[in-house]
Parts: C-alpha cells; sequence; structure tokens
C-alpha cells in the first residue's frame, strides 16, 4: 500500500472534523462493529472498533487506511479488510497499545502494510 496507513485514502470520502464515533464498520463480507474511539490526528489516524457480538468483548484497532468508503448519510464506514483478517490481528488492550508504536508497526506488517508477517503479503493495493 502506498502512503500512510495512518492517513486517510483521498477517495474514502472522509473530511477533516467528521467524527466517525458510533458509526457502524462493514468488513468485506459484513458488519464487523462500530466504531468506540476514532482519533484523526494528522499521520496518526486511526478506529477503535468494538466489535460486540460478533468477537464478544473484543475491541480492534484500525488503521484509517483500510477505509474505503464513509457514508456519512448512513453512518457507515467500509473497509477493504476481511473479517478473517480482524478477527486474526494482533491481540489489542486499549491501556497497552493505544500510544504503542510498536504496536501500529506489528499491526501494520500484520495486514499488509508493511514487511511480511505470519505469511501476509508485503504489501496491499492502494
Amino acid at each position: 500500500m502506498n502512503g500512510n496507513v495512518w492517513a486517510y485514502r483521498q477517495t474514502s470520502g472522509y473530511r477533516p472534523g467528521m467524527d466517525l464515533t458510533g458509526y457502524k464498520v462493514e468488513a468485506t463480507e459484513g458488519s464487523i462493529g462500530k466504531v468506540d474511539k476514532h482519533s484523526a490526528e494528522i499521520g496518526s489516524a486511526y478506529l477503535v472498533v468494538d466489535t460486540g457480538p460478533w468477537i464478544f468483548g473484543k475491541e480492534v484497532l484500525l488503521p484509517v487506511r483500510a477505509i474505503t468508503r464513509v457514508d456519512e448519510e448512513a453512518g457507515r464506514i467500509y473497509i477493504d479488510l476481511t473479517k478473517g483478517e480482524i478477527e486474526d490481528a494482533p491481540e489489542f488492550d486499549r491501556a497497552k497499545h493505544l500510544g504503542s508504536a510498536d504496536y501500529r508497526s506489528a499491526l501494520s506488517t500484520y495486514y499488509g502494510f508493511g514487511a511480511s508477517l505470519a505469511g501476509r503479503p508485503a504489501a496491499r493495493a492502494a
């Protein structure tokens, strides 16, 4: 993937100042939960998604580069990750990982935004 994974794609429909908290999140094959926390910090933006009943009691951190489309009217975010990719992602603990550069690096690598990890590709298409 080209560019900073913690920055929005220009084609995502995200506009500066939008608060995505509460938006439903749709993976490539269906809903994964809703945004519990949204950071729009330039070059360091992310979503914390509460997966609710899908992965009971689990939160996941997603780099905003995964967002393909924001549907403001419907309150939905579409991402280019599968449920399996999200479920198998490195465990997220808000208290430990929210500000951790090492965790962000591992997550970027896991999703294929960086070097290969666990057999995943070294780069994703933009």
